[in-house]
């Protein structure tokens, strides 16, 4: 069983991206959590679950095209105190290391993260390749991000 964490803040645009994956994204032997901006009220589920992957999805300002999707290694994680979360990814990943089997960070590049509701096109259809890929089971065809900070915003 697996657990996919949509993360971010739908009212300002791009930076929804996360929860627009969350509510799009169904599959068999998946349970699926918009988590908005506070990530760590739900890590009851990872607790009581035990996944063998949890994969958390969220803007993060990668210097990519608008769009683009990357896997980010938690060790690579900008520490910042300013963003849209409560608490740092990093930290909630720390938190949860011992109650998934594999934790993976996906990023998806933001374009326009100004007060809307809606996502850019490219955004959009980068959250629904990512979707695509999720689906068929091939998360390891994103790649990783070698070196290389990704700021989640």
């Amino acid at each position: 069983m697996n657990i996919l964490f949509g993360v971010g803040n739908s009212l300002r645009g791009d930076d929804g991206a996360g929860c627009y994956v969350a509510d799009h994204f169904h599959a068999d032997g998946w349970i699926v959590v918009n988590c908005a901006t506070a990530p760590e009220n739900f890590t009851g589920i990872v607790r009581k679950h035990h996944p063998d992957l949890l994969v958390i999805v969220d803007a993060a300002a990668m210097s990519l095209a608008p769009g683009a999707v990357r896997r980010i290694a938690p060790e690579s994680i900008e520490d910042v105190g300013v963003g849209t979360h409560m608490l740092p990814l990093s930290h909630l990943i720390d938190f949860l290391a011992t109650d998934a089997g594999e934790i993976v960070l996906i990023g998806i590049q933001p374009g326009d993260v100004d007060t809307c509701d809606v996502l850019s096109p490219a955004v959009r259809e980068g959250a629904d390749a990512l979707i695509s890929i999720l689906a068929s089971g091939r998360i390891a065809n994103i790649d990783a991000l070698e070196g290389t900070n990704g700021k989640i915003i």
